[in-house]
C-alpha cells in the first residue's frame, strides 16, 4: 500500500493490479486505474520480491525465461517501481548471453469506482477505453482518467485496453517504460511532498536497532497522511488512515497532533485552525462543539460520540502546544475557539458533576470524565494566560469531579479494585476493564514541567498500573482493548480485545509519567516487537492474541495501515523514554527519563522545543543529557 494523499496505490505482493478487491491507483477516494497487468514474451513474470521503499512507493521484482531452451536460470528480470502519485516504472534487465527481442504488453482498465462502493462490493464493469495521446483514456459521469506511456507504445488497442512494445535487449542491457496515471482533476500533488513540512525531520539511534526504523517509518507515514484544507492551503492536518479513513476524523487528528508535539507545533496549529472552522456556533446544547462521527465502544457500552472527545481535546492540545513553543500570537488567535469548547463543557455539565453522553439516557463514561478533567485543568491555564475569566471555576469543578469520581466510579473488590468503565443512567456500574482506562493516566502537561493531577488517587493509580501490566490486559504485543478475562472479549474486536496502538502508547506514557516503569517497559517492548513484525509500519490495531515463543502478531483485516494515531504513537513511545516536559513560556524544559532505560542508550535528534531544534541523549543509566536546544532555554532538574 503506497500512500501520499490524496494519492494511493494498493496491490498484492505479486505486483500486478488485477482489478480484484481494492487493487488499483486512487485519487481522492476514486479508483482511477484498477488494472495494470504486465506480460513479457507472452507470460507474466514470476514474482520473487515485493518491498516498500518508502511510505509512498514500492518495488516489485519478477523473473522469466525468454525461451524454453534457456534452462532453469531466469534471463530477464522485470522490476516495477510504483508510486502513490500515479507513476509506475517498468524496467527489463537482460541477463542473457545473446541479444533478445522481447515483446511487452500492459493491459489497463478502470471502473472509476468510489472506494466506499468498492468496499461494499458495489462495483460496475470496466469502462470502455479510447486511445489518447500516448496511452488510453476512460470517462464516465463520475469523472475521467488517462494513462500515458513513455516511450509511446508501438501499438495501442482501445477495445482490449492494451499497450504494446517490442524491445531489443543486448546482453546485460535494459529498457524501461514509465506509465503516468492522471485523473480529470490533474496530477496528484501530495501534501507531504511540499517544500515545507509541518513535521521536523527527527532521528533516533541507540543500543536497540529498532528505534531508528520505527521513528523513520512513523515520520514517513505521517507525511504520507497529510492533507491540506482546500480553502486554507497553509493549514495541514492528518487523515485518519488508509484505506478506509482517508479524510479528516477530528478526534484522531487532534490526538495524533498532540502525540507529535515533539516534532514542532505546526501540525497542531493547522489541525486546530481547520477544526475551529467546523465548530458549531448555533444556539442550543451543541454550541461550541467540534462535530464528529459516532464510534463503536465495544461489547458493554453503546456507541460514543467522537465529537465530545474532539471538543475536549481541542483546548488540551492548544494548551500543550503553547508549552512546546506555539507562538503567543497563534495561541491568542485560537483561544476563542478553545474558550467556546470550555463553555460547552460547563454548560453541558450544568449543576451536576459528571459529563454525560450528549444524548438522552447516555452513560457517564470513565474516559469522557478523564478527557473533561484534563480539558478543564489545561483550559484553565489557557484562560489565565490569555487574561480571560473562568479558570477558577474550571479548577473548582475539576476538583469536585476528582472527589466524586474516586468515590462513585471506583469499584472496590478483593483484588484491590478497578475503575468502572461507565455508570448507566439507572446507577449501575459497568465493571469490565478495558483500554479506555488508560485515559485516566493521561493527565496533561502544566507549567514548570508538572503533570496535571489525575482523577485517581495514588493508591488507585498504583492498582490501575498493576491491572494494565497483568497478562489479562498486556498481550505481550500491546494493550488489549478489553481484558482477556472479561465477558465479551474478542481478540479481533475493535474495542473489545484487539490491541490498539494509540491506547498502548498512552498507557506507556502515562505509566512512565506516574513512575510505574516496570509495566511501561513491558508494554514498550511488546509494541516494539509488534512494530518490527509489521515492518515498523504500525497498523491501527491488531489481534489481542497472547504472545508466545516464536509467534507473530495477527493482522486485523479491517485495520488502517498506515494510520495517523498509530504513526504518531511510534513518536510518542520513543520520546517517552526521554520524558521531555517543556514550558516554552517559562523558558524551561524538564527531563524525566525512564530511569530503567529499558532500551539502553537512545539518542533523539532534530526534535523541536520552543521553536528551535532540540536533541538529547539518554544513557544506559537512565540519565538525560541535552545536546542541542534553543538559546536561553533552561534545564530544570
Amino acid at each position: 500500500m503506497c500512500v501520499a494523499l490524496p494519492g494511493l496505490a494498493i496491490s498484492s505482493d505479486q505486483g500486478q493490479l488485477t482489478g480484484r478487491g481494492l487493487e488499483g491507483f486512487y485519487r481522492a477516494g476514486r479508483r482511477v486505474l484498477s488494472r495494470c497487468q504486465v506480460r513479457v514474451a507472452g507470460r507474466e513474470p514470476l514474482a520473487v520480491q515485493a518491498r516498500m521503499s518508502g511510505a509512498d512507493s514500492a518495488r516489485f521484482v519478477g523473473t522469466l525465461r525468454a525461451s524454453p531452451q534457456a534452462g532453469p536460470d531466469p534471463e530477464v528480470v522485470v522490476e516495477r517501481t510504483r508510486h502513490a502519485d500515479g507513476t509506475e516504472r517498468i524496467t527489463l534487465h537482460s541477463a542473457a548471453v545473446r541479444p533478445l527481442r522481447v515483446p511487452v504488453e500492459v493491459a489497463l482498465g478502470t471502473d472509476l469506482a468510489d472506494l466506499g462502493a468498492i468496499a461494499c462490493g458495489d462495483v460496475g464493469p470496466e469502462l470502455p477505453a479510447t486511445v489518447h495521446d500516448s496511452g488510453l483514456r476512460w470517462s464516465s459521469a463520475r469523472g475521467s482518467s488517462a494513462v500515458t506511456a513513455d516511450p509511446p507504445p508501438a501499438d495501442a488497442l482501445a477495445s482490449a485496453g492494451l499497450l504494446r512494445w517490442e524491445f531489443a535487449l543486448p546482453p546485460g542491457g535494459s529498457a524501461s517504460i514509465e506509465l503516468r496515471v492522471r485523473s480529470g482533476a490533474g496530477p496528484v500533488r501530495a501534501v507531504g511532498r511540499a517544500a515545507t513540512s509541518p513535521l521536523a525531520v527527527a532521528r533516533a539511534s541507540g543500543d536497540d536497532p529498532r528505534v531508528e526504523p520505527l521513528l523513520r517509518t512513523s515520520l514517513e507515514d505521517l507525511q504520507a497522511l497529510l492533507l491540506r484544507d482546500p480553502a486554507h492551503p497553509s493549514d495541514t492536518h492528518l487523515a485518519a488512515g488508509v484505506p478506509w479513513r482517508c479524510g479528516l476524523a477530528p478526534a484522531d487528528a487532534l490526538a495524533a497532533a498532540r502525540m507529535t508535539l515533539s516534532l514542532g507545533t505546526r501540525l497542531a496549529v493547522g489541525t486546530l485552525r481547520t477544526l475551529a472552522r467546523t465548530q458549531l456556533r448555533v444556539k442550543g446544547a451543541q454550541s461550541g462543539m467540534i462535530p464528529g462521527p459516532i464510534r463503536d465502544a465495544g461489547t458493554h457500552l453503546p456507541p460514543g460520540c467522537t465529537g465530545t472527545e474532539a471538543t475536549l481535546l481541542f483546548p488540551a492540545l492548544l494548551a500543550e502546544a503553547r508549552r512546546w513553543g506555539l507562538p503567543e500570537s497563534e495561541t491568542e488567535e485560537l483561544l476563542p475557539a478553545a474558550e467556546r469548547c470550555l463553555t460547552w463543557l460547563r454548560a453541558t455539565v450544568g449543576d451536576g458533576t459528571y459529563l454525560r453522553d450528549p444524548y438522552p439516557g447516555g452513560p457517564v463514561r470513565c474516559e469522557t470524565q478523564a478527557h473533561a478533567h484534563r480539558a478543564a485543568l489545561l483550559g484553565a491555564d489557557l484562560l489565565d494566560a490569555g487574561g480571560r475569566p473562568g479558570g477558577a471555576e474550571l479548577r473548582e469543578w475539576a476538583g469536585a469531579l476528582r472527589t466524586a469520581f474516586r468515590a462513585d466510579l471506583w469499584i472496590d473488590d478483593v483484588g484491590g479494585g478497578r475503575p468502572a468503565a461507565a455508570r448507566t443512567p439507572d446507577g449501575r456500574l459497568v465493571p469490565q476493564l478495558g483500554a479506555a482506562a488508560v485515559h485516566l493516566l493521561d493527565t496533561g502537561l502544566l507549567g514548570g514541567g508538572e503533570q496535571a493531577p489525575g482523577l485517581l488517587d495514588k493508591v488507585q493509580t498504583e492498582q490501575l498500573a498493576r491491572l494494565l501490566g497483568a497478562p489479562a490486559m498486556d498481550s505481550g504485543w500491546g494493550l488489549r482493548g478489553l481484558g482477556a478475562k472479561e465477558a465479551g472479549h474478542n481478540p479481533f474486536g475493535h474495542r473489545s480485545g484487539a490491541v490498539r496502538v494509540h491506547a498502548t502508547a498512552l498507557a506507556i506514557a502515562g505509566l512512565a509519567a506516574a513512575d510505574y516503569e516496570k509495566e511501561a517497559s513491558a508494554l514498550l517492548r511488546g509494541v516494539l516487537a509488534a512494530a518490527a513484525a509489521f515492518g515498523h509500519r504500525l497498523p491501527e490495531m491488531y489481534a489481542g492474541e497472547q504472545r508466545t515463543e516464536g509467534s507473530a502478531p495477527l493482522p486485523h483485516p479491517a485495520a488502517c495501515r498506515p494510520a495517523a494515531a498509530s504513526a504518531a504513537a511510534g513518536v510518542l513511545v520513543l520520546t517517552t523514554l526521554a520524558g521531555i516536559r517543556p514550558d516554552a513560556p517559562g523558558g524551561t524544559v524538564t527531563l524525566r527519563p525512564m530511569r530503567s532505560a529499558p532500551l539502553g542508550e537512545i539518542v533523539l535528534t532534530g526534535l523541536r522545543v520552543a521553536g528551535a531544534p532540540f536533541s538529547l541523549r539518554v544513557s544506559r543509566l537512565g540519565l538525560a543529557m541535552v545536546e542541542e536546544a534553543a538559546d536561553g532555554l533552561q534545564l530544570r532538574a
